[in-house]
């Protein structure tokens, strides 16, 4: 088939055409009384109003005049599909409207890409496969170019005035469910029963007053229906806790942005008010802001609850070939081809006339050097309308002549180039150039070169020049024949030399104007075999890869003498040839046939069609010719320059050679174009559709002058029973029949078969749709170079159903085309391979689907025409994907609307789903060289994200039928915990229960075990024995020393602040202090002057100064939930919570502050001594994963444990040295910093992470300085130097940074390790000497802040690869590394001394196996001994402390840690000498999004996300109403931002078997991530539904 011609396309719901034979004339009549031809014929004109306004006068006459001329036509005019198009959009109209509309930053409507200005800027080069050019076709807007246009009637058209783009919620008709039955949209409550009112989007900054009057009415609106909502139930959510607020902080502490730090697990009717106040909350975002988001997902749900196509097919397993079968099912009902096995359709026998030249060469000599010489062989029309350049056969003989020999002595062996006979020349010639193409290519001929033909390249990015690179270096192409005019044009470098293109092979370049003659006595040299190439003809697949197809000279030969008996072609004829003579139809008529048989051709290039669409036709009137070859879009075009008609005859013409008849939308150009033209002369019998593919050349053609009974024929097929493969006649005026012309018979000497397009090459039944094959002498013989795709399409052999090969000798060749023959040996084709699509076992053809787009209303919506349908699988089925341009200047609504009604339309007549459509600018799809759309181009920009769309609408929902199967609770037969326990024990499964060494009989300091207890006891006790020992080293930026104290320093500055603490803060015992410090010494001698004097410490971050008010905010909220009586802090951060206080909140006062930089030089009297172990030493609060603020109480029992047990993992020792660059406020950064080294008596190198952010290097640099062994940082700490110091690892040796040191560097988290950011940080400090073994993780979490941590002799971090999709079942199978859907995860360093765990089943509370996820428990001295909230406890954390196993050993009591894992006997020994016990965390329990029944984890399908575009620089997903949300931070240009959409659904889906129900894009630093570098996932989600993430785009996936 020729490229698509997307204008061919408007009229192919015309296409769909009933019988034109006798039995249909009565029903075609009673449709043609409601239809005017003028509707019709609107459809072909591009979608751009008219500049100007109004009509003119003699404009409206001359449209009246045009209405008159057709209108007695208009029984011709076949308007199935816009018929089928509106009954079924009609179906839809009933359904309540309430699909969500996208919401979009106005600044993004506005934005343009900068390659969209150069685009618009050419848009005058408009397309060969457009329906009109506006430019060309008279109208005067903006498009039209530089030439005068003649005008061209039309009927007017009416559009509303244009609008500024508003994108409130408004719904559109119908849904793309697919289902003609409909269920009503279930209400969000029994008491609320009407539709929602239109809510506007996220951030609508219009400043157009009568947008701003109508978001005041739909506000109104929305209030009067608030009232008559009692209350506004949360949707089911699938998490379970809320909140909301806004700001970005400038740094990796992105903790508070959207402020919902929910205080423990309160109920929310508790805390809303209190929280809404404490951060900060505008009054209303409840009423409004929330209820703009919700609003639309519930629309979303209830266009999703609609019934769809097709159940879900019952019981898959998860599971790849259960994909593959439900992808493909086999349909009971489906129709079966009935018909016998088909013979061969056979040519007449070619007879070859006497007087024709003995080949095609010896046609130029012959007629060039004949009496007639002086004929002209070639002219062609300028775009003045002038018969400008002509050539005579005189001529062509004697410059081709010239250029063979030119060719071959200048370039031949001594030349510029090495060309010798045989060898491959690129032909570059421009479509206005045919005399020069036509010489150069009968030198080469003459020459024994052989012709590449090729397009001019235009600009080094043109779509798919590197594929004709690839054809070029494949074929050994090392030479380009041009004229001086078209060199001129290519583009050059500063030094004047032709630029390199994409891919392309060294070129040099032989201007063929100007050259010298040959020598009298220069011989041609002698003929090559026949079997040697003639020429080479580039075919381009569906995935936009070029071949090259050889054509033999025995080939060429017989395709000239088998046309020519087919056309029956004389001496001396006229032909006037539209088409590009490069390649295919215009190559073969125009170039070859033409000049074997003597005959004159007057060429017509596209841009000459672009000005005067007539101009055929009159060049046919003028020179009375008898043949004209063009495509069904110049008939088209010619039908419209209605007011060229009264000149034209054409009584002349005998052939009307219509090059793509194969499409199925030809029939209605050529219907049309005989009703207009019938009495201008045209024969019914000139119309002559033919078949042709690169490969097979001609397949077939009608014959001029046709007789007979069937010479002719046409077929009204059911659509439905083509997708099966199945021909099947439908009832004519059936709205989803597909009407089809014959495109001729089988050419003289040829054999047609008809084979299954898949698999062996069997032959078809007789009503069975296959792929055409052709045997014969006029074929192509191969792909050059490509052996293997040359036997698969080249030598066929057709197999009978018993497998054996049919009768008779011959290989066939394969057309790429499908279809079937018809009575009398007729061709039918009704698609290409190219354009085939299987989605769900059925099988579509892209014309088709184009067809139906272009035939909704309104049909001008589509800029001139310009679509492109592909399809692209995704998880084991096709699906389909429409792009369009969509005109300039159309509103989001009516963009949305528009949208919806194709989904509705190709649903109804193709019964199938389109997965994703988008809009792009006019003028913006790659374009080919004659100005069509670039199909396998658009298609790579869209799959690779930077086709740029304005707008897109996914329907993941409608299109996939085979997800795996839910995951389904089982109520009646349930199985209890004690029953699995036996049968893990019966199958041989270990219990997953696991400890570290025990504590008891480990040997401590003997000082210590006779003396102190308690933390505060044993500084005192250091600094009375170990007076003068460096204990703390604060470092700034620069790497210097900015504090450092011994013990005895830091025990006096601690009894000082105790004194402060007496006198001042006039503290009872058990009193909480908030200590609100930048990390440094001050914070740690703070901590213990509390514990002196009795008090409770309760460590804070201090606010941001440059993100002041949320930051601001959290320090109240922990201050408030602690009830801290008193605050100590420095100076420089009491001045930032006053100014705050001034600022915003005058009501709200902070508690008594105190200021520490002053402190009296005082003793303490005595120390304060805990009197039981379990008294409280301190309150730790952390903002937690999913978004609560949880304070936990550690006492001086677990606090003096907790450091014991690092202590002996660890061997710290008064002699080592330890570097710590992790925040100090929590967990087990606390921990390190404030505990550890007073207990252990070790030094500690401070840093700060905010210095690193300053000095990337800083840690590295003083671990190396220091020689420190045991070092311990954060994820974002890491990520700093992984980022930061990629490119200056060889600066840092030079300045002696070594690494070799290290023994231990542990990160400190919460979460899964991150496998890949370890593994990169170990191998690029590997240059500076850091061993792979030394880089660990630790795990801690609320209930126990250091569970796992790699100790100093711990066997090496286990690594294990698990099998994704089990773990949705919360089940762990280990698969091979590279396995499919295998995940990495690393252990979380070892258990520490004195810690048990078991995971137990978060449900049942029964002990699991080691084959299965559950939650990890924990049991241990340092466990934390309890939540510390402000509303006391509720209960529902009690069971977190105190949780006991329904299985195994009941009396145990554990903590729940709230994340989920599992555990792995390694091979590993101990030092006990016991095998070793891998910890492996999965991920926060709370987290985890449950979907169709299945558990996923956040951050493996964040990983697949970030995968996807280069653009997406942080991502995070939850779940909301059993919709998974996905936010994408976009580190690129807001008009990338709807890229992003299609890319995302496809990887989610593809690799987690899930859809995606809204994606959200947003600018970087907008996803909220805590001080350990931890995404908070639940405040984003608040953020999102309280509205306040701004975002650049919202899309609602259908």
């Amino acid at each position: 088939m020729s490229p698509r011609d997307p204008s061919q396309a408007a009229s192919h719901h015309a296409a769909l055409h009933a019988h034109q034979q006798s039995g249909g004339a009565s029903s075609r009549c009673r449709r043609s009384e409601h239809r005017s031809v003028t509707t019709h014929e609107r459809r072909y004109l591009s979608g751009a109003p008219q500049a100007g306004g109004a009509a003119s006068p003699s404009t409206r006459s001359r449209r009246r005049a045009q209405r008159r001329l057709t209108r007695n036509e208009s029984r011709y005019h076949s308007e199935v599909r816009q018929e089928a198009v509106k009954e079924a959009l009609a179906q839809y109209q009933s359904r309540p409207k309430n699909l969500p509309l996208p919401s979009k930053r106005s600044s993004v409507m506005t934005a343009r890409s900068p390659d969209r200005h150069h685009r618009d800027s050419d848009s005058e080069d408009s397309d060969e496969d457009s329906v009109t050019a506006e430019g060309s076709l008279g109208s005067s807007g903006g498009h039209s170019g530089s030439q005068g246009t003649p005008e061209v009637t039309r009927t007017p058209l009416l559009l509303p005035p244009p609008q500024v783009p508003s994108h409130s919620g408004m719904g559109t008709p119908g849904s793309s469910s697919g289902s003609s039955h409909h269920t009503p949209p279930h209400p969000m409550q029994q008491k609320q029963q009407q539709p929602l009112p239109p809510i506007p989007p996220h951030s609508n900054r219009l400043s157009n007053g009568e947008d701003d009057e109508r978001t005041r009415r739909e506000l109104s609106e929305m209030t009067d229906l608030m009232r008559n909502i009692t209350s506004f139930p949360q949707p089911p959510d699938v998490t379970n806790n809320t909140g909301g607020g806004n700001n970005r902080p400038p740094r990796d502490d992105r903790i508070t942005r959207y402020s919902g730090l929910a205080p423990g697990r309160q109920s929310s009717s508790d805390s809303d008010g209190w929280r809404d106040a404490l951060y900060n909350f505008p009054e209303n975002w409840r009423g409004t802001g929330r209820w703009k988001v919700s609003n639309k997902i519930q629309q979303l749900l209830n266009t999703l609850k609609r019934p769809k196509r097709r159940p879900l097919p019952e019981f898959y397993l998860d599971d790849e070939e259960d994909l593959e079968i439900a992808a493909n099912p086999k349909d009971p009902n489906a129709p079966k081809p009935e018909g016998m096995v088909m013979t061969p359709a056979r040519g007449e026998q070619l007879v070859i006339p006497a007087g024709l030249p003995r080949s095609v060469e010896d046609a130029v000599y012959r007629y060039g050097s004949s009496s007639g010489y002086k004929a002209p062989v070639a002219t062609i029309l300028d775009a003045n309308g002038k018969l400008s350049v002509s050539l005579t056969y005189g001529k062509l003989l004697s410059r081709s002549q010239k250029m063979a020999y030119n060719l071959l002595t200048r370039l031949g062996g001594r030349g510029e180039g090495n060309v010798m006979p045989g060898d491959r020349v690129a032909l570059v010639y421009p479509n206005n150039d045919p005399v020069s193409f036509m010489c150069a290519f009968y030198a080469c001929l003459q020459a024994g070169l052989v012709p590449v033909p090729i397009e001019v390249p235009l600009s080094r990015r043109d779509a798919g020049s590197q594929q004709i690179g690839f054809l070029l270096g494949s074929c050994g192409v090392s030479v380009a024949l041009t004229s001086e005019a078209c060199f001129k044009g290519i583009p050059k470098t500063s030094a004047g030399e032709v630029v390199s293109f994409k891919g392309w092979p060294k070129l040099t370049w032989f201007i063929t104007d100007h050259l010298p003659k040959p020598p009298k006595d220069w011989q041609i040299p002698p003929r090559h075999s026949d079997d040697s190439a003639a020429y080479i003809e580039y075919s381009t697949d569906k995935d936009g890869s070029v071949k090259g197809v050889v054509v033999t000279r025995s080939a060429m030969l017989a395709h000239c003498r088998t046309l020519t008996s087919a056309c029956n072609y004389t001496e001396g004829e006229v032909a006037v040839c539209v088409l590009d003579f490069k390649r295919e139809v215009g190559l073969w008529h125009s170039m070859l046939c033409s000049v074997f048989n003597g005959m004159h051709v007057i060429f017509i290039p596209y841009s000459v069609m672009k000005v005067n669409p007539a101009s055929w036709m009159q060049m046919i009137t003028r020179f009375k010719a008898s043949i004209a070859i063009v495509k069904s879009r110049d008939l088209h075009w010619g039908l419209l320059a209605t007011k060229d008609h009264k000149d034209v005859s054409l009584q002349s013409l005998r052939l009307l050679l219509v090059a793509d008849g194969a499409n199925p939308w030809s029939l209605s150009s050529c219907d049309q174009f005989l009703a207009v033209f019938q009495s201008k002369g045209l024969r019914p019998d000139a119309i002559c559709p033919c078949a042709s593919s690169p490969e097979a050349l001609t397949v077939s053609v009608r014959r001029p002058g046709h007789g007979g009974a069937n010479a002719v024929g046409r077929g009204v097929l059911s659509m439905q029973g083509l997708s099966f493969g199945v021909v099947r006649v439908d009832q004519e005026n059936s709205l989803t029949s597909l009407t089809l012309q014959d495109c001729g018979q089988v050419l003289p000497g040829a054999m047609i078969v008809v084979i299954k397009l898949e698999g062996v090459p069997f032959l078809c039944r007789t009503d069975e749709v296959g792929e055409i094959c052709v045997a014969g002498g006029a074929v192509g013989d191969q792909y050059w170079g490509l052996q293997g795709m040359t036997n698969n399409t080249f030598k066929v052999q057709p197999l009978l159903l018993d497998s054996t090969p049919m009768n008779g000798t011959s290989t066939y060749v394969r057309t790429g085309l499908l279809g079937f023959l018809g009575p009398g040996g007729l061709v039918f084709v009704c698609g290409s391979r190219d354009g085939l699509m299987t989605v769900t076992g059925r099988k579509h053809n892209t014309d088709d689907i184009i067809a139906t787009v272009l035939a909704v209303e309104p049909m001008k919506f589509i800029y001139r025409g310009r679509i492109a349908v592909f399809s692209h699988k995704v998880l084991r089925d096709e699906r389909i994907c429409v792009i369009a341009e969509q005109r300039p200047d159309c509103s989001e609504e009516e963009s949305f609307q528009w949208m919806s009604r194709v989904l509705q339309a190709v649903d109804s007549i193709h019964q199938v789903g389109i997965y994703c459509l988008a809009l792009v600018p006019p003028n913006h799809l790659p374009k080919t060289p004659l100005g069509g759309i670039h199909l396998s181009e658009t298609r790579k920009k869209f799959l690779e994200g930077s086709l740029h769309p304005a707008n897109v609408l996914m329907c993941p929902h409608t299109c996939v039928t085979n997800l795996p199967k839910p995951r389904e609770v089982h109520h009646g037969n349930y199985v209890g915990p004690a029953s699995v326990m036996v049968g893990n024990l019966v199958q041989g499964n270990r219990l997953a229960s696991a400890q570290g060494r025990d504590m008891g009989l480990m040997d401590d300091e003997d000082g210590m075990r006779r003396h102190p207890q308690f933390i505060a006891d044993i500084l005192k006790w250091r600094a009375s024995t170990t007076e003068n020992h460096e204990i703390l080293t604060l470092l700034n930026s620069k790497g210097q020393v900015a504090t450092s104290l011994t013990c005895a320093q830091l025990h006096k500055k601690a009894e000082r602040v105790g004194c402060l603490l007496l006198e001042k803060g006039h503290i009872n015992t058990g009193d909480h202090v908030a200590l609100i410090y930048p990390p440094g010494v001050d914070l740690i001698a703070a901590f213990y002057g509390c514990l002196y004097v009795g008090a409770v410490p309760v460590t804070i971050r201090p606010p941001h100064p440059q993100n002041l008010q949320s930051t601001v905010n959290t320090v109240r909220t922990v201050v408030d939930v602690s009830k801290s009586s008193i605050i100590l802090s420095t100076l420089t951060v009491i001045k930032l919570l006053k100014s705050k206080e001034e600022k915003f909140d005058s009501g709200k006062k902070w508690a008594p502050i105190l200021d520490t930089d002053d402190l009296p030089k005082k003793r303490l009297p005595s120390i304060y001594k805990a009197p039981t172990p379990e008294m409280i030493a301190y309150l730790d609060f952390s903002v937690s994963t999913t978004g609560m603020l949880a304070g936990i109480k550690m006492s001086h029992g677990a606090a003096t444990s907790l450091c014991l047990s690092m202590k002996v993992a660890c061997e710290l020792y008064p002699s080592r040295v330890v570097a710590l660059c992790l925040d100090p406020y929590c967990g087990l950064g606390l921990a390190l910093w404030v505990l550890s080294s007073v207990y252990s008596g070790h030094q500690s190198i401070l840093i700060p992470p905010g210095e690193v952010e300053l000095n990337p290097s800083l840690w590295l640099s003083a671990v190396s300085q220091y020689k420190v062994r045991d070092t311990f940082c954060s994820y974002g700490v890491m990520e700093l130097c992984t980022k930061g110091l990629g490119s200056s690892i060889t600066a840092l040796k030079q300045r002696g940074v070594n690494l070799s040191c290290v023994r231990t560097c542990v990160v400190v988290a919460e979460e899964r390790p991150r496998v890949q950011l370890t593994s990169s940080f170990s191998k690029l400090f590997s240059g500076l000497g850091l061993s792979p073994r030394a880089v660990s993780t630790s795990f801690g979490c609320r209930v126990n802040v250091a569970i796992c941590l790699q100790g100093a002799s711990s066997p090496d971090p286990t690594t294990v690869f698990v099998d994704l999709r089990s773990l949705r079942h919360d089940r762990v199978t280990l698969v091979e590394r590279g396995a499919p859907h295998s995940l990495c995860l690393m252990e979380s360093g070892k258990l520490l001394p004195g810690v048990k765990v078991v995971i137990a089943n978060p449900d049942t509370k029964g002990q699991c196996s080691d084959s299965h996820l559950g939650e990890i428990w924990v049991q241990c001295n340092h466990n934390a001994s309890g939540y510390f909230t402000v509303y006391g406890d509720d209960g529902t954390s009690n069971d977190h402390f105190n949780a006991q196993l329904v299985t195994g050993s009941t009396g145990e009591v554990y903590a729940r840690t709230g994340y989920l894992g599992f555990l792995r006997r390694t091979e590993s020994v101990q030092a006990d000498g016991e095998l070793h016990d891998a910890v492996f965390v999965v991920g926060a329990l709370d987290e985890t999004v449950i979907l169709r029944g299945m558990r996923y984890h956040p951050i493996d399908i964040e990983m697949t996300v970030m995968r996807c575009h280069k653009k997406i620089s942080e991502c995070a997903v939850f779940s909301w109403t059993n919709l998974l949300v996905v936010v994408v931070e976009l580190d690129g240009a807001e008009y990338e931002a709807l890229d992003l959409v299609p890319l995302i659904t496809s990887s989610v889906l593809e690799e987690h078997q899930v859809i995606v129900g809204v994606i959200v894009v947003v600018d970087p630093g907008v996803v909220p991530i805590n001080s350990r570098g931890e995404k908070q996932r639940m405040h984003l989600r608040d953020g999102f539904l309280a509205d306040q993430l701004d975002p650049i785009y919202v899309a609602y996936n259908m």
